[in-house]
Parts: C-alpha cells; sequence; structure tokens
C-alpha cells in the first residue's frame, strides 16, 4: 500500500538510497531542502538510483530553524504523511558542543515536535554504539536515569558528533514519549556502498578509511586482532528502514542494522587492500597509545584520522535477536559483504583516479 512519506537529509547518501527505495515502490515524499530549486538535481540521481523522480516533491526548510521554517502551506502538505524520516545531522569531526547541539539534537527535536503535533510516526536514525551500554556507561552516560548524564563531559570525551547523537536519542525518545506519539529508531553500523553499484559518497566514515588506505596513511591497524568496525550495506539499511516504518509492531522499538559476521578490523583492512592492490598493515596498535600519538600537534592532520573516529573500532558484539525477528518475517537477507566492499573499494578507486 502506498502512503506519503517524508524526509529530512535526503540529498545525503543513506537519504538518497531512501528515497530512491521510497518512490520505487510508489511512496510520494515530501523532502526538507533548505534550497527547493536544487530538487532537479536530486530527482536525476534518485533516477539513476532506481527510484521514481515523479514521485519526489521539495517543501522549503531547514532543521536548524523553528518549525523547520516551513511554511502553513507547506506544513499542511507535509501533515498528509504518514511517516517522517529523520536522516539529517551535521557530520563532522571536531564540531563544537554548541554547533552540534544545535543542528543535531535541537533540529532531532523540531522534527520530533512536527512529527508528534501531526500524528505522524516517526523513523529516526542513531546508531550501533547506542546499543553498546558498557560502552556507554565508560563515557558517563546514565543508562538507568538518561536525565542525569553530564553531557558537556561527554562531549568531551567523545567529541561533538558522537555527543550529539548520543543526546539527541535520548532527548527524542523522552519527548516522544512524554506527547504519546510514535517512534522507531534503526541503529545502523558503519555504512558501506550499494551491494551491486558500490554506490557511496565521498566524505563517508568507511569511503575515508578507504582513501587513507590508498594513500598509504594507515601505517598500522588501530587496536588488536579483537577489535572490529561493523558494516552495514546501504541497500540493505534503506530496506530494514522502511519495513520498520511502516510496521505497526515496530512502533516504540529499537532494531540494530548490523552484519554481525563483518570480519575483524585487519582482516577487512586486508580485504580493502587487495583490491586496491597494496599491503595492508600488519602490526598494531593500542588504541589508548593511538589516542595520545594524536595529541601530537600536526599528527593527526599527517595521518587524516581523527581520535573521534576512535569511539567507533570497539570488540564488543551485540544482540541480534530482535534484527533477526524483523529479518524473518520481512525475508531480509544482508548481501554478501565481502563483494559489497569490494565494488565499494572500486567505486572508490574510481573517483580517487580522476
Amino acid at each position: 500500500m502506498s502512503v506519503e512519506c517524508f524526509v529530512t537529509g535526503g540529498s545525503g547518501f543513506v537519504g538518497q538510497h531512501l528515497l530512491a527505495r521510497l518512490t520505487a515502490t510508489g511512496h510520494k515524499t515530501w523532502v526538507l531542502m533548505r534550497t527547493p530549486a536544487n530538487i532537479e538535481r536530486v530527482r536525476e540521481q534518485i533516477g539513476r538510483l532506481g527510484g521514481n523522480p515523479a514521485c519526489i516533491h521539495a517543501v522549503e526548510g531547514d532543521i536548524s530553524r523553528e518549525g523547520l521554517g516551513l511554511s502553513e502551506a507547506d506544513k499542511q502538505r507535509v501533515s498528509s504523511a504518514s511517516v517522517a524520516f529523520h536522516l539529517a545531522a551535521q557530520f563532522s569531526w571536531g564540531l563544537t558542543m554548541e554547533r552540534a547541539r544545535e543542528v543535531n539534537v535541537q533540529g532531532a527535536l523540531r522534527v520530533a515536535r512536527l512529527a508528534a503535533s501531526q500524528r505522524i510516526r516517526l523513523l529516526m536514525v542513531g546508531g550501533f554504539m547506542l546499543q553498546n551500554l558498557s560502552h556507554l556507561a565508560s563515557i558517563g552516560v546514565d543508562n538507568e536515569c538518561h536525565e542525569n548524564t553530564n553531557w558537556p563531559a561527554v562531549y568531551g570525551r567523545v567529541g561533538g558528533y558522537e555527543g550529539s547523537k548520543l543526546e539527541s536519542h535520548f532527548a527524542v525518545i523522552r519527548y516522544m514519549q512524554q506527547a504519546g506519539a510514535d517512534f522507531t529508531i534503526v541503529h545502523p553500523a558503519t555504512v558501506c556502498g550499494h551491494s551491486e553499484s558500490g554506490h557511496i559518497l565521498q566524505g563517508q566514515p568507511l569511503a575515508e578509511l578507504i582513501r587513507n588506505l590508498a594513500q598509504g596513511r594507515f601505517k598500522a591497524v588501530p587496536g588488536t586482532t579483537r577489535h572490529w568496525l561493523p558494516l552495514v550495506s546501504v541497500d540493505y539499511l534503506v530496506t530494514m528502514m522502511t519495513c520498520a516504518a511502516f510496521d505497526p509492531a515496530m512502533a516504540n522499538q529499537q532494531i540494530l542494522a548490523l552484519y554481525e559476521h563483518t570480519p575483524n578490523l585487519q582482516e577487512m583492512l586486508e580485504q580493502i587492500a587487495k583490491t586496491l592492490n597494496i599491503t595492508a598493515p600488519r602490526r598494531h596498535v593500542p588504541i589508548g597509545l593511538l589516542r595520545w600519538l594524536l595529541t601530537i600537534p600536526g599528527l593527526a592532520a599527517r595521518f587524516a584520522i581523527s581520535a573521534e573516529s576512535l569511539n567507533f573500532i570497539q570488540t564488543q558484539r551485540f544482540d541480534m535477536s530482535h534484527s533477526r525477528q524483523l529479518e524473518l518475517k520481512y525475508q531480509l537477507t544482508h548481501p554478501d559483504m565481502a563483494r559489497a566492499l569490494e565494488k565499494t573499494v572500486r567505486y572508490i578507486k574510481g573517483y580517487l583516479t580522476h
């Protein structure tokens, strides 16, 4: 059954693939855009990704503005949506707490307010580290009573981007529960390119990792043989998002989108290096030592790595039972991830050589 949807962050990497998925299956979609005149460019890209450009319509606004900056006419248009997909966020290492909070926390709350006021189901993208409770406790998040968390201290430990993603998650849940409104949160692992085309945008964390390896900046493997960086293909992710968003049983639920058989980081770097025709690093460096080294002026820039990115390289394994239930219900299967990673590397090689 076709329903109308509202999407923030539609021009981003996951957003583009979500729009392609929604419109290919006949859903009319309203996309929040700062510059609606750019809608034709978005439509062209969605068409290239297999979507239906005719189903995409722009509404002018910005998550950093009160009420998302929507006109009364656009509010009326959006009110016909059944699901609001919130993907918009400012991603950058080194964000100040003030900037990260304004866009990623307050922006998420603005989308939540709109969804709650219009009785629209909210589907929000979180992050897999929100399911790592021991990590949350180690950085100062109070898992029992989130209101007691000293958020400035958390930002100081993990940086502006991750701090704001964590804070926005708990703030939105609290708001939606108080408003008696429905939400669903999908927590993706690090997002890999499309399993068939390899399509991925520059600036994505995995794309930057591949670029750094290709340019010889990886001198050692962070962590130990137990450390990994879990992946999920973008096509699997958006399929899971749409299944969860339209399933009444998933109201007020959270779910992980993560390929639990992702190899450890050393093996993953070897797979990438093989496709790049280079030698992967073999030596390991303790993450604590690497964090200290990155405090040396100029070293982070030389190796093109941020200490913030190290937070995602963990030894934690996850309970995937809830995800498996959804997979069984909708017959979802992860693609061949070794092949998806190879396709992604080849796609990135294409723009490294131009």
